[in-house]
């Protein structure tokens, strides 16, 4: 993450330099091969035995989160969807690569939070920054986070690896994040204020569920495994092909929070919505029949929902059936990134 250009600038923002000293070199303290940011790259060397896991995600202003969203939320969120990844591998994280592209809104108080959100994250997870680096643009901001975990050798999860009969399972609730965004953007005003903060912490802070994925790997159970990122329907749809399968999931047994369930109640056709949405961060998982039983002990251990939604097929498609056993009508099966 060094630097290259002058520390000085005409916008009231510290050179590359300073900013990289004052915001972002604290946050590799303790990653010894970080060299506090100082070098051109990190050194790290992974325990013996393991091997690593290496996710990316971009972020870009008013595509994946809203330009005034509070910095240290947008910092925090760009980290967990990154863990995310690593949770549904199984992996347990070390650290991160980062590069941040501010545009002519960013202040030094805007990277002063961005920063400390980071912090608060790091010590949450036990990880460290390890380098990336810091540039200008004309706009938008944009975001990049490259998380590195480790995992047993030759034992990381993988969407690839379901078969025919295996049971579908997913984790916690389905639709707050789609719920959250539109609620940000001042949708059902009415809503209770508890509702309504659950809904948007859901969509600016989605949990990784880094430990149950660490023990679902440990146990050897899962066929394959992914978070959810770009939509239940869309992300079901990724492992089935990824598996050379199909899939029949039932809607009516999408879990959802309280405050989902209320809103779900007022517009009943708004369930095609919730199982498309999208940020969501949970686990889906395959696991052949009679690992069912161990795999809700394990959830339940961890204090985590765990839901059942259907099966794997080897029919080559993707099946979402209403109550009535019929294809549920969906325009779109999840986020598009082009």
């Amino acid at each position: 993450m060094a630097g290259s250009s002058s520390e000085t600038s005409d916008d009231g923002l510290p050179g590359e330099f300073e900013v990289i000293r004052r915001y972002f070199a604290p946050l590799a303290a303790g990653m010894p091969g970080a060299l506090n940011l100082t070098d051109d790259a990190c050194t790290y060397l992974p325990p013996a035995g393991e091997e690593l896991v290496l996710t990316a995600d971009a972020l870009v202003a008013d595509v994946h989160f809203l330009r005034n969203d509070p910095p240290d939320l947008v910092a925090r969120k760009m980290l967990r969807v990154n863990l995310s990844d690593l949770a549904a591998k199984g992996a347990k994280p070390v650290g991160y690569l980062m590069t941040v592209a501010v545009d002519h809104a960013v202040t030094a108080s805007w990277l002063a939070n961005f920063a400390r959100g980071l912090a608060e994250d790091q010590r949450q997870f036990g990880i460290h920054l390890m380098g990336g680096d810091t540039i200008r643009t004309p706009g938008p901001l944009s975001l990049s986070l490259t998380a590195i975990g480790t995992v047993p050798g030759g034992r990381a999860m993988r969407r690839r690896g379901a078969q025919p009969g295996d049971r579908i399972f997913v984790t916690g609730t389905i639709g707050d994040g789609y719920l959250g965004l539109r609620i940000l953007r001042a949708e059902w005003p009415d809503l209770s204020v508890g509702y309504r903060q659950f809904l948007t912490d859901r969509y600016q802070l989605p949990e990784p569920r880094l430990v149950l994925g660490r023990e679902i790997m440990a146990a050897g159970i899962a066929t394959a495994a992914m978070d959810v990122s770009d939509g239940l329907a869309a992300d079901l749809g990724h492992l089935a092909r990824s598996s050379g399968c199909g899939a029949v999931i039932h809607a009516e047994r999408t879990p959802l929070s309280g405050a989902a369930a209320e809103i779900l109640s007022r517009e009943p056709g708004l369930l095609p919505k919730l199982i498309t949405g999208g940020d969501d961060y949970e686990l889906l998982l395959t696991v052949r029949p009679e690992n069912a039983a161990q795999l809700r002990e394990i959830a339940g251990k961890a204090g985590l929902l765990l839901t059942e939604l259907g099966e794997m097929t080897d029919s080559g498609s993707v099946g979402i059936l209403d109550r009535d056993g019929a294809p549920l009508d969906l325009s779109q099966r999840g986020y598009q990134h082009f």
